[in-house]
């Protein structure tokens, strides 16, 4: 028996890095995936989770827009009868010194890494409510938690995401909905690969397991949190980050 055999999960930013990852390992372990970008990047993703014998299904939708993200559960109920698992994942970055950072920088950080998550979140709470379970994993990061020069604004965004999610899991708790963090520190995706040879050497060296971690580590994680594994686990911030952050 499958972890998640027979349920629907839905993954925002599901196409690249960290997100595709989750949507592969949730697949695998039974659960049929709606994943999520902005922008239309669907096939592979889909064939991939195919070949785990679920369904899978993406849509273009902007989970920083509360009417995408309403219209977005709104189908995902219709097709698959319910929502059991929501990971919002999606974000963005838009780094720089605090002096040089625009107002529209860190607009456009909060709201497409905070605001969806409170637009997903309040749009689900209907269906888990009414379901009277269900589980919401939010990707925060350990940068949310110790900060980091440059990134003011993903900071905030991921520190408010950790505020956020305790709190629901104080509303939510009580009808059977748990709520937690994964915060990943430094991850090897399309974003990180970017990164020169020795700025990627100097975060390895901090990392005491000596490596980057992988979108499958993350994944690992958020199954656990995804599953009844974890069924007594509600309000937490686990950290994936080889102790990077301890």
């Amino acid at each position: 028996m499958k972890l998640l055999e027979g349920k629907t999960a839905i993954v925002t930013g599901g196409t690249r890095g960290i997100g595709r990852g989750i949507v592969r390992v949730l697949a695998e372990q039974g659960a049929n995936v709606v994943f999520t970008a902005r922008n239309p990047a669907f096939e592979e993703v889909e064939k991939e989770a195919a070949t785990f014998g679920v369904r899978a299904k993406g849509f273009t939708s902007d989970a920083s827009i509360l009417s995408q993200a309403e219209e977005l559960i709104e189908a995902t109920v219709k097709e698959f009868g319910g929502v059991d698992i929501l990971v919002n994942n999606a974000g963005i970055t838009r780094d720089t010194l605090l002096m040089r950072m625009t107002e529209e920088q860190w607009n456009e950080v909060i709201r497409v890494n905070l605001t969806s998550v409170f637009n997903m979140t309040k749009a689900v709470q209907k269906v888990m409510l009414k379901q009277k379970h269900g589980t919401i994993i939010n990707i925060s990061s350990v940068v949310g938690i110790s900060g980091n020069a440059g990134q003011a604004n993903y900071a905030a965004s991921k520190a408010g995401i950790i505020g956020f999610s305790k709190s629901i899991a104080k509303e939510l708790g009580v009808r059977n909905i748990r709520t937690n963090v994964v915060a990943p520190g430094f991850i090897e995706t399309e974003m990180t690969d970017k990164l020169p040879e020795d700025v990627r050497k100097a975060w390895t060296e901090q990392i005491p397991l000596h490596r980057a971690g992988t979108p499958e580590d993350v994944a690992r994680v958020v199954l656990f949190l995804a599953s009844e594994l974890s069924s007594y686990v509600n309000g937490q911030v686990i950290n994936v980050c080889g102790g990077m952050n301890m």
